[in-house]
């Protein structure tokens, strides 16, 4: 669902009154029934919610539907409970945070238990996560603190790139002292991982990004190049890795653009952001790496500006789906 008070919940209907994701997967919501039930009718959807929950005794994988098979304009929800008035559109809270946490906690246990192949996420506000209690910067953390995930990555897709991000939600400010070779080999391992496992590239060519103007220029402006990055690089090398740089950031994602790298790894947010949303802006999908199942999300926030005015544009999220479940089958028929 994501946060209630943001544009997830009308990106969501939005996405799933079009037939498009039906022809790939067979979508459940998570979320809160009262709230999508006056979004359909606020949006004017051709769209009814069917309550499910974990005594209905039937799995979303395809080919095991519920008896009578659900017809198209009828979506599967579980319900997420919520006492007293939910969060008005545009207005952070707690409760709006309390609410997203649930619906994510409940979407993780059946995806524990087998009961889903994916999950697609709606976007969350950290803040109304934190005000409710959950110490999370986003979903990466969250769900690897669900599963146990000691392991994962954000990577970015869209645009014809694919950018692993060595570290997440982070001060520009102490990059320096927070950038370690352990935490770039890890993402360059990932990043790996992802191409072999998900994209059909065992032998992918993989570009891993300088944190300084120009990679350092040999130590003029920063050497954290030949201190901490170098090695990493090194290191997955000597594993068999097909890792290269560090180079330059203003140039490495054109060099990925134009395909001599199949993936790259970023050392920061924003370094990895700006080209995704230069190239694909809203049409680009967050992927998560290294948790038992897959999960994607939108490339956008909870965009409380808009919110409630029915103006939201859906599209990250129809891509975010489109790649679960693509991502999902492979690992079925794998």
């Amino acid at each position: 669902m994501g946060d209630p008070a943001g544009i997830g919940p009308e990106i969501i209907l939005k996405a799933l009154a079009s037939p498009a994701p039906f022809r790939r997967c067979r979508p459940i919501l998570f979320g809160h029934h009262g709230l999508f039930t006056r979004e359909i009718r606020r949006l004017r959807l051709p769209l009814r919610l069917e309550i499910i929950d974990g005594s209905s005794g039937w799995s979303a994988s395809p080919g095991r539907l519920p008896p009578g098979r659900l017809p198209p304009d009828c979506l599967p929800i579980v319900p997420i409970e919520h006492a007293g008035a939910l969060p008005r559109p545009g207005r952070l809270s707690a409760a709006g945070g309390r609410l997203a946490a649930r619906a994510i906690e409940r979407a993780t246990a059946w995806a524990q238990a087998g009961r889903l192949d994916a999950i697609t996420t709606g976007p969350i506000h950290k803040v109304g996560l934190a005000r409710a209690g959950y110490p999370f910067e986003g979903h990466t953390e969250f769900l690897a603190a669900l599963t146990g995930s000691g392991t994962v990555g954000m990577m970015m897709v869209g645009g014809g790139l694919r950018i692993m991000l060595a570290t997440i939600h982070l001060a520009v400010r102490d990059l320096p002292r927070r950038l370690t070779t352990q935490k770039i080999l890890t993402a360059i391992r990932l990043t790996h991982r992802a191409m072999r496992d998900w994209f059909g590239a065992p032998h992918a060519a993989i570009g891993v990004s300088g944190l300084n103007p120009h990679a350092g220029d040999r130590g003029r402006f920063g050497d954290e190049e030949a201190r901490v990055i170098a090695p990493a690089i090194a290191r997955a090398r000597r594993s068999g890795i097909r890792a290269a740089g560090p180079y330059p950031a203003d140039t490495l994602f054109h060099r990925a653009h134009q395909g001599e790298f199949d993936a790259t790894v970023a050392m920061y947010h924003d370094q990895a952001l700006i080209p995704i949303k230069l190239l694909a802006f809203g049409r680009a999908v967050n992927l998560t790496v290294g948790l038992p199942f897959v999960r994607t999300s939108v490339d956008h926030g909870t965009a409380y500006d808009i919110a409630g005015k029915g103006i939201a544009d859906p599209g990250s999220l129809l891509e975010a789906l489109e790649l679960a479940a693509n991502l999902a089958k492979k690992r079925i028929k794998d």
